[in-house]
């Protein structure tokens, strides 16, 4: 149980409750996302509170016993002890806790917890994954990137998607040569970094291809296609995060393009779409079991264009890339 582990960390931590604001870490303890103002406090056994707003769909979904919000004024009436907080809260909220109590401290016990997946949570990540990838055979681009992008993200919510995990990225021409692009109002063009992911049950995926259609492109794909390969090839528990990293980048650096690899090999991801583990060069920690990650090494060449792949594997003795129905090549036409 969720909870009770939660409540033995805090207990071997000395701690008696727990303030809990972040939306993400509600749905992790009680199953049930807010839509607006709600809050959880955890001592002997978890509550959630929340408002009118969303107190008919709390009861139907929620896992833990659900209260009517109270005033803010009361809630440090339901605290007791030495209180943990989110080290993610709010300053104001943070200041408005701390005024009459003593003995805050900050946890990351429920981030911690989230960094490995229950079944569950596999279960949503696959099915969030499964509407992302049909999703791309739907894309359309024969107008602008937000066209595009606007195609892919209309078939995904169809499909059973609440909304895009973030910001879907559509670069194309020169733009691709920018990790993070914003998608823009120009005509695609040649490459096309398509990066996306779906949300099911507030879970998320993170997908990323790049078309090609030139010698020149196809060869930095191969790299870093490469690349990829011999970081997912090592991927299982006990492993260092800067192995996995390292395996990707000294691929790139033997072909003579390190210095265009300007990001970490890849993130854990879940209710967020970026969570711990961090696969960097400089990360300290070791892959777990039921650890979700990307792996997305790149290469970005200024004034000319990128090229990133990117999938999501779970951490196993024999790790699985929760990708592998969707071709790495895609085809396209303009």
């Amino acid at each position: 149980m969720k909870n009770n582990e939660i409540l033995d960390q805090l207990n071997d931590e000395n701690i008696d409750s727990m303030f809990i604001f972040k939306p993400e870490n509600i749905k992790y303890i009680s199953d049930f996302y807010p839509s607006s103002f709600a809050y959880l406090i955890i001592d002997e056994e978890p509550v959630l509170y929340v408002n009118s707003i969303d107190k008919q769909d709390a009861q139907a979904n929620s896992s833990i016993e659900t209260r009517d919000i109270e005033k803010l004024s009361k809630i440090k009436d339901l605290l007791k002890g030495n209180i943990a907080v989110e080290n993610s809260l709010d300053f104001e909220y943070l200041k408005f806790l701390s005024d009459d109590i003593g003995n805050i401290v900050s946890s990351t016990v429920i981030e911690d917890m989230r960094t490995t997946k229950t079944k569950k949570e596999i279960t949503n990540i696959r099915n969030s994954i499964g509407i992302a990838s049909n999703a791309i055979g739907e894309i359309d681009f024969t107008s602008t990137e937000k066209y595009a992008a606007a195609t892919l993200e209309f078939d995904m919510t169809i499909n059973g998607s609440i909304k895009p995990a973030f910001d879907t990225i559509v670069a194309s021409g020169v733009r691709s040569s920018s990790p993070h692009s914003l998608t823009s109002m120009n005509r695609v063009e040649s490459p096309i970094v398509v990066d996306w992911g779906a949300k099911y049950d507030h879970y998320c995926s993170d997908i990323t291809r790049t078309f090609i259609d030139s010698e020149r492109q196809e060869e930095i794909w191969n790299i870093v296609l490469e690349a990829q390969r011999a970081a997912i090839d090592i991927i299982k528990p006990g492993v260092k995060l800067s192995d996995v990293d390292m395996a990707a980048r000294d691929v790139i650096t033997e072909y003579g393009y390190g210095e265009y690899f300007i990001h970490s090999t890849g993130h854990g991801f879940g209710l967020n779409i970026h969570e711990a583990p961090n696969v960097s060069y400089n990360s300290d920690g070791v892959l777990e079991k039921n650890m979700i990650v990307t792996a997305e090494p790149g290469i970005y060449i200024p004034g000319e264009f990128g090229v990133r792949i990117e999938d999501d594997i779970l951490v196993s003795n024999n790790s699985e890339v929760l990708t592998s129905s969707l071709d790495k090549k895609l085809d396209f036409s303009l």
